[in-house]
């Protein structure tokens, strides 16, 4: 019987090419969306991450559809990019909100059921900025690091229990969130980057993949870096 993963924000981006590679080798995997329709060929089930009651009832539905949720990916993820002396306060509580408030929301939910089967993988999406930081990303950066404590507090409460909690920190990958950089800014990244080049959603999906497995059944509490080499030494 395959195992059941759940991917936040799994629509699109590098919560979709996680939830495919998932698939691909053979978990059971469930997508969570805002509105519209799952992606073709994927489960799905409507929650929005900052309401815990839709949380707690994207669970329930997903543990009578397909069975008990063993593989969580928190990624789902929101930026609202601004200078710090002009950022206004809800673009500060509104990241830390969806992007690391969400994760333990989704992390509280899910530890029930993997307590209870003492098995558990709970993978975080943080970013390089989270480690490096990043001018105009004050909320972004530290709601992404915030991503970390909470993975590495996780992995020492329950690690006991045969749960793990890693972190994936992406660099600069090619997706919706980065197309909206400009040709100079986009040019200045790529000269930063050691493999000279960004990553597709894929490079990241397989890493996540990993530490979903049983290969990693002893990784727990680390930051797995897939990021080019740009955030060496962070």
């Amino acid at each position: 019987m395959s195992r059941v993963a759940l991917v936040t924000g799994g629509n699109r981006g590098i919560g979709l090419a996680t939830a495919r590679e998932l698939a691909d080798r053979g978990f059971t995997v469930v997508v969570t969306h805002r509105s519209g329709e799952p992606p073709e060929g994927l489960h799905g089930v409507q929650a929005d991450v900052t309401d815990s009651a839709a949380v707690d009832a994207a669970f329930s539905q997903v543990e009578s559809e397909h069975g008990p949720v063993e593989v969580v990916v928190a990624n789902a993820g929101i930026t609202r990019d601004g200078l710090l002396m002009r950022m206004p306060e809800d673009a500060f509580t509104e990241v830390l909100d969806a992007n690391l408030t969400g994760a333990w929301r989704v992390t509280q939910r899910a530890i029930r059921g993997m307590v209870k089967a003492r098995f558990g993988r709970l993978i975080y999406i943080s970013s390089v900025v989270g480690l490096t930081g990043a001018p105009g990303q004050a909320n972004y950066a530290a709601s992404k690091a915030g991503l970390v404590g909470l993975a590495r507090s996780t992995a020492r409460e329950l690690g006991g229990r045969g749960i793990t909690a890693n972190v994936v920190a992406p660099g600069y990958v090619d997706t919706d969130m980065t197309a909206e950089l400009t040709d100079k800014r986009r040019e200045e990244i790529l000269n930063s980057i050691p493999l000279g080049r960004t990553a597709a959603p894929e490079d990241i999906a397989k890493a996540v993949a990993w530490l979903a497995s049983d290969d990693a059944g002893y990784v727990t509490g680390a930051v797995l870096p897939v990021d080019g080499g740009i955030g060496m030494g962070h």
